[in-house]
């Protein structure tokens, strides 16, 4: 840490949510087997991340990055150290997080109509009112049920996002009493002010409910937009071990933030993990994962410069 000692009862605390398994590799052209896709969910867990995003439950000939959805939690789920997160779209994707025996599920509400349309065909009111069979289903079921609002700061199809939208869209996700809210820079285009108003916008429509959010670099703004959410008291915080996961609206670009990276910013700010993890087995990860993806290096920085001051 810099600077003075801060009283720890001050410290914010911050959970990681480690998505490189759904998320990172999703969006990643190459297809990994099964075996090397739980080594990375069991290498994540070695190094302290304890809620990880497996699989996403959707259509294998939409994306057969996630076709062995069920496959692949069998080998993880026995680990008593994992708290699995499946993404799900749908009530049949739900009912196959419940029957893989995901902890929980997270369920995707696209804020515009464009991006609605298109990954999910339907749109946005449509999806709201999914989302409320989902999350009564998911709690008859027993499985704790988040809800993200993707392109919550900018569409690739309608341009951009108000926050009056997203706040619309986050009252009527809240009417189901989602357990979490995360909200989303899918395309990575917000900045730290939209960030601020749009959490400061939910707390005034639900002052307790736990936030999440979910960034992505692809202008270099998605660790300063991470700061942003936990200043302004977001309290889970998505990320990627080794930055992995491009985005799909922009060619060649970069896609989550990473994890090691993260993990550096947040000790050096003064923010604690809910958990002890180790950002240079992290970082070690990164670079494996990289290498299996066939990348030149990992996007993320960390396992190349190193952390400072040097252990």
């Amino acid at each position: 840490m810099t600077g003075e000692e801060i009283p720890a009862s001050t410290i914010p605390v911050v959970e990681i949510v480690e998505v490189a398994p759904r998320d990172g590799l999703q969006n990643e052209k190459k297809v990994l087997p099964t075996e090397i896709k739980a080594e990375l969910v069991r290498r994540s867990l070695d190094a302290g991340l304890r809620r990880i995003e497996v699989t996403a439950f959707a259509r294998p000939d939409r994306v057969p990055q996630m076709a062995d959805a069920e496959a692949l939690l069998s080998e993880v789920t026995s680990d008593p150290r994992l708290t699995s997160i499946g993404l799900v779209l749908n009530r049949k994707g739900l009912d196959r997080a419940v029957a893989a025996g995901c902890d929980e599920i997270t369920a995707v509400v696209v804020a515009s109509d464009g991006l609605a349309l298109r990954n999910q065909g339907a749109d946005t009111k449509a999806q709201i009112e999914a989302w409320h069979t989902i999350a009564a289903d998911a709690r008859e079921a027993g499985i704790k049920a988040s809800v993200i609002i993707a392109a919550a700061f900018g569409c690739p199809f309608d341009g951009e996002v108000s926050t009056e939208r997203v706040l619309e869209v986050a009252k009527g996700v809240l009417d189901a009493g989602p357990d979490e809210l995360a909200i989303a820079d899918t395309i990575g285009v917000g900045v730290p002010a939209q960030v601020r108003a749009i959490v400061g916008g939910i707390r005034q429509l639900d002052a307790d409910i736990q936030l999440r959010a979910h960034f992505h670099n692809t202008r270099n703004t998605g660790y300063a937009n991470a700061l942003a959410a936990v200043e302004s008291g977001v309290t889970v915080l998505d990320a990627s071990t080794g930055g992995i996961g491009g985005c799909p609206f922009a060619p060649g670009a970069t896609g989550n933030i990473g994890t090691e990276d993260l993990l550096y910013l947040l000790d050096r700010s003064g923010v604690r993990t809910s958990t002890a993890i180790d950002a240079s087995q992290v970082a070690a990860t990164g670079t494996w994962i990289s290498d299996q993806l066939g990348l030149p290096q990992a996007p993320a920085m960390l396992g190349r410069a190193g952390w400072f001051p040097a252990p």
